[in-house]
């Protein structure tokens, strides 16, 4: 067992899922933050079990090549991104390796390598931000989260949104100091705001304000209005009214307070409306990539009735609907279902149905009523799919399944389940959405021969 405070020296290795360097020392697992692979290090140790420590780099004995400056001050102790201390080539391989091993590990498979869609660009792609607000010394400001805390780092300018969106949060925030907004404690849950949530159409230029509050009301409404309309873009206000304690940053109910509570955008060549609930990749360019790759995958035909579980606001569901004969999109929050179908009507798309329920128990539903999918398309969230969804697919049968997955770990777990009843993976790739920060998506293709 390594000793607590005690430095030793070490060789990284490999990364863990969340982009930590893997050194071992003394056959003990150490993790190590802002360290690449390859480097030799002198490590403190400030955490030490019996199998495993957490240590952090107090010396570089052996640099390398892909270490590069730190562009962003604060990335160190910002919880939102985990890679500007390598290069982008680096990040990309760490990525795709990550997907590799687990598909290997826990889907059973022997890939060598696997392909990755990689980012054109690391800066300003993210069309949504959500800031934490915090105190100090009687001012209100507003930035991410530290790490593992829920202390409020302050950045004034962060180099993965675009300028516009920080531009919003600085607004809010003259405003909140200016008027005495009191700032959400969630140990005492007191105080008003809570978070601030920016969503910016990446081809509209829209952009959408919502405030989550402990309360229904702010202060003075119209004076932060005045002030937002100074910002190009800035389409409408919504409060999402939470009062609950816990966590989630949106409430159940939103009350509008200027312009239509939502926002336009483009993707594949459609047009989407989103209100604050609504799921959207935060990567524009990335995400339609990643579309058009699993509507490559799944080869539809016209004759084809195509089922997209966990369909969001339909993106995928409405850009495979011109290929397929129908497609039928299955979502468990109403405001998507709602604007899912208002973004089938606004693009004149006929062929193309809405369900509102868990996906596994409205797919097991649809077969009931005698629907045959031929393709089904998932896009499930981080704990991946659940039991009655495999089943239901287990029973559907379709020809193929397009998965898509924000989990490599959940993602190889299923594969290996699907594999299990009949199914064969067909490829894989990885899909960079989120540049200099270690969430990576992934699409797999799995076919049933006959």
């Amino acid at each position: 067992m390594l000793i607590k405070n005690q430095i030793y020296e070490a060789l990284i290795t490999d990364y863990t899922a969340e982009g930590q360097g893997v050194a071992k020392v003394e056959g003990c697992a150490v993790f190590i933050p802002n360290a690449i692979a390859g480097e030799r290090v002198r490590v403190r140790i400030e955490k030490a079990q019996k199998t495993w420590a957490a240590g952090k780099i107090v010396e570089i004995l052996e640099k390398s090549p892909h270490r590069v400056n730190r562009e962003c001050p604060i990335s160190a102790s910002c919880g939102g991104c985990d890679f500007w201390h390598m290069d982008y080539d680096e990040e990309t391989r760490l990525k795709a390796d990550r997907v590799r091993q687990c598909l290997n590990r826990l889907g059973g498979e022997n890939l060598e390598s696997l392909p990755i869609l990689a980012a054109p660009t690391c800066y300003g792609y993210r069309n949504k931000a959500q800031y934490p607000v915090a105190v100090k010394k009687n001012r209100a400001y507003a930035g991410f989260f530290r790490a593992g805390t829920h202390d409020v780092v302050e950045n004034n300018r962060c180099l993965i949104l675009p300028e516009d969106t920080d531009r919003v949060k600085d607004t809010v925030m003259d405003y909140v100091n200016q008027f005495r907004v009191t700032v959400y404690d969630e140990v005492n849950h007191k105080g008003l705001l809570r978070h601030i949530y920016v969503r910016r159409g990446a081809v509209s230029g829209q952009i959408l304000v919502c405030l989550a509050v402990n309360g229904n009301r702010i202060p003075k409404p119209e004076a932060l209005i005045e002030r937002l309309k100074a910002i190009p873009g800035f389409t409408t206000l919504v409060l999402s009214v939470n009062t609950k304690k816990g966590n989630a940053v949106l409430g159940d109910e939103f009350i509008t307070l200027y312009g239509p509570g939502f926002i336009e955008d483009t993707l594949c060549g459609l047009n989407f409306r989103l209100s604050p609930r609504s799921f959207y990749q935060v990567n524009h360019h990335q995400a339609q990539r990643l579309y058009e790759a699993a509507i490559s995958q799944a080869q539809i035909t016209k004759s084809d009735t195509v089922l997209d579980l966990y369909c969001g606001v339909g993106t995928i569901t409405l850009a495979m609907a011109s290929a397929a004969g129908k497609v039928i999109g299955v979502e468990v929050i109403p405001q998507a279902v709602e604007d899912a179908r208002d973004n089938a009507k606004r693009n004149g798309i006929e062929n193309a149905e809405f369900f509102c329920g868990d996906a596994g128990q409205a797919a097991l539903e649809l077969e009931k009523q005698g629907i045959q999918a031929d393709v089904v398309v998932v896009d499930p969230p981080r704990k991946g799919l659940n039991a009655d969804t495999i089943e239901a697919l287990h029973r559907f049968s379709p020809r193929r399944i397009v998965y898509v997955s924000c989990d490599p770990a959940t993602l190889a777990r299923d594969v290996a389940l699907l594999k299990e009843r009949g199914y064969v993976l067909q490829n894989a790739l990885a899909a960079d959405l989120f540049p200099r920060c270690a969430h990576v998506e992934s699409i797999v293709c799995l076919t049933k021969p006959y």
